[in-house]
């Protein structure tokens, strides 16, 4: 069970409440109003616990599990032990996480702004807004209901955020224009300049980075990472895109939507990125490529061409993934003969 002292427990829950919400198919459940109390792993749960089943190298755990109910796939069903309530589906851990954010919604504003926040007069600030200790909001900014400005986040002169968002603790905001439903990590740095520089044996003449970033509805931007402006046009994060910490985005990128980038990822300058495409930690991007819809870069992959749509490409430079292997097996083959 979550700790208390962290975090706020809805319910209790019953069976055909449970079902409803996630759009599954109660199993051994002869009283669909028997409740649940909290969500756990199923190794930790107990009799009024709700858990679930996606992977199948825990079989154990499931087969030996004390959890009352639990999410699982049609296959699994007759592998689960007397007495557990069932709630079948082909994709358990998407119905558990809907489960879990009934128990555990996700924090909204409170209302309540600190006297030790600093707010400019002419800011709008929305139906309960929360604005911790520490944290300043410049001239003319927009926020929406129910969002969250942490400790010492600092939302610069203009910026507008919409409903529902959270900016966590340090992280700082210039030059933006956010959805709803947003989640700003803490020590995320958003807006600032693009690394923009007329390069010469002269020296280097600095660029003035004249656009912003333009964040779409459902996006979270990990802890520590970056998202610099455009330089004129736009840096654009798509709807429903997840960032991960550490994460280096350059000027005038543009994402599509639900794109997932892993950690360390750094996207320089220009590049378009399709929708839903998958960025695997430590990849590098370099500037002005596009990368087309459902692609997939490997870890630690430096792509320094164009990647179609649908393509996987991995190494550095980055390859067709198959190739990538066959490279790989044939290193290793070299390897062996030399010894």
């Amino acid at each position: 069970m979550a700790d208390a002292r962290f975090f706020s427990r809805k319910g209790p829950f019953s069976v055909a409440e449970i079902a409803a919400l996630t759009e599954t198919t109660p199993v051994n459940a002869p009283d669909e109003t028997r409740v649940f109390q909290d969500v756990s792993p199923l190794q930790n749960a107990d009799g009024d616990i709700l858990s679930f089943f996606d992977n199948r190298k825990y079989l154990d755990a499931f087969v030996n599990s004390k959890a009352g109910a639990c999410f699982v796939r049609p296959e699994f069903v007759e592998r689960a032990p007397e007495g557990m309530v069932l709630f079948v589906t082909k994709d358990p851990y998407r119905a558990y996480a809907k489960a879990a954010t009934a128990f555990y919604p996700f924090e909204t504003g409170n209302g309540v702004i600190s006297d030790r926040a600093v707010i400019d007069p002419s800011s709008k600030l929305g139906k309960d807004v929360q604005v911790d200790a520490g944290a300043v909001i410049g001239a003319n900014c927009e926020i929406g209901d129910g969002t969250i400005i942490a400790s010492n986040a600092v939302i610069g002169d203009g910026v507008v955020i919409g409903a529902g968002c959270k900016v966590g603790a340090n992280a700082s905001i210039s030059h933006s224009l956010i959805g709803n439903l947003c989640l700003i990590y803490p020590g995320a740095r958003i807006g600032q300049d693009g690394f923009g520089f007329a390069m010469g044996p002269q020296g280097h003449a600095k660029v003035p980075q004249l656009g912003r970033v333009v964040i779409g509805n459902d996006v979270e931007v990990g802890s520590n990472s970056t998202i610099d402006r455009g330089a004129g046009p736009d840096t654009v994060i798509g709807n429903g895109c997840r960032i991960d910490n550490l994460v280096q985005i350059g000027h005038n990128v543009e994402l599509g939507m639900g794109c997932v980038v892993v950690s360390q990822v750094g996207i320089s300058g220009s590049t378009k990125i399709g929708n839903f495409v998958v960025l695997a930690g430590q990849a590098g991007i370099t500037g002005h490529l596009e990368i087309g819809d459902g692609a997939k870069v490997a870890a630690q992959s430096g792509v320094m061409k164009n990647v179609g749509p649908g393509e996987t490409v991995g190494g550095s430079p980055a390859v067709p993934v198959m190739e990538y292997h066959k490279q790989t097996v044939a290193l290793s083959r070299l390897i062996r003969k030399k010894k």
